[in-house]
């Protein structure tokens, strides 16, 4: 066995779906040389660092996860992550979503409290850690549904009791954000769209260079790295509905199928292949 495939054999990542609260994905992963882009998911990423250490970069800064430590980052939130020390890291994970919260908030009572915001990137607390190592593994292998259901709701109840706050109240919008935003809905409204920088530009009525710098700013990508987020999220949608591999990369707009399968790998941690599987 050559290096390059000693590395990648160290290297694994398992993709499911709970049907817990509607559906929750769920990975299990073990990496060393997997360097995540800059990317987001529609869901919360709640994840238990279980060997080795994670840094990644999420609101402003960045972030080291020692192995023990609970990773956290908000629906929507742009964020990386790569290894923080030789031989890599291991972590289980889930994603709920944002309406998922939302339910369990309705339920306790809260209905106005929505979703919740959390603003800690990192938190040390090995009792929750080990509520949620007992969600994932029970999640994997037990079929008792009331006892997959309670694990699921008491360990999200307990983790926003304590770590979750109101999200920041929205401050009126400007007009440049506003001209932002414009260019945001047109690339989350039609991510397949073959669209140029200057086309863009015209939409918010500023220059190309004044809207890669000020789109960054805002939105923690550049327009053509946005529009790469649009398309996996698109894509995953497909994905789900049955469509094959091939067709999502054409139908989203990448060039071809290895285009599609590198920057999903790179987003995701797993292959489109991985994805479906589940």
């Amino acid at each position: 066995m050559d290096q390059q495939s000693a590395l990648k054999s160290k290297e694994r990542a398992r993709f499911q779906v709970a049907d817990e609260l509607g559906g929750i994905e769920l990975l299990d992963a073990q990496y060393e040389r997997q360097n995540f882009s800059r990317h987001s998911h529609e869901g919360y990423t709640i994840g238990v660092i279980e060997r080795g250490a994670q840094c990644f970069y999420r609101t402003g800064s960045n972030h080291v996860a020692p192995q023990d430590a609970i990773i956290l980052v908000n629906a929507d939130e742009m964020h990386t992550g790569h290894s923080a020390v030789e031989g890599g890291w291991a972590y289980k994970a889930m994603y709920p979503l944002p309406e998922q919260f939302q339910a369990i908030n309705q339920e306790l009572g809260n209905a106005s409290y929505g979703a919740p915001y959390f603003p800690n990137a990192v938190v040390y607390d090995p009792e929750l850690a080990n509520q949620f190592r007992l969600v994932f593994n029970t999640l994997a292998q037990s079929e008792n549904r009331m006892l997959r259901e309670t694990l699921v709701y008491a360990s999200l109840v307990k983790l926003m009791l304590r770590y979750g706050k109101t999200p920041p109240k929205l401050v009126e919008t400007s007009k440049s954000q506003q001209q932002l935003m414009r260019v945001k809905e047109f690339l989350d409204d039609y991510p397949q769209a073959d669209v140029s920088l200057e086309e863009l530009a015209k939409l918010a009525n500023i220059s190309p260079f004044h809207l890669v710098r000020a789109f960054q700013k805002q939105f923690g990508y550049p327009p053509h790295a946005y529009q790469i987020q649009t398309r996996l999220r698109y894509a995953r949608k497909l994905l789900k509905a049955g469509r094959s591999i091939s067709d999502t990369a054409q139908d989203c707009g990448f060039h071809d199928q290895s285009h599609f399968h590198r920057h999903f790998k790179k987003a995701m941690g797993i292959t489109p292949k991985q994805y479906i599987q589940h």
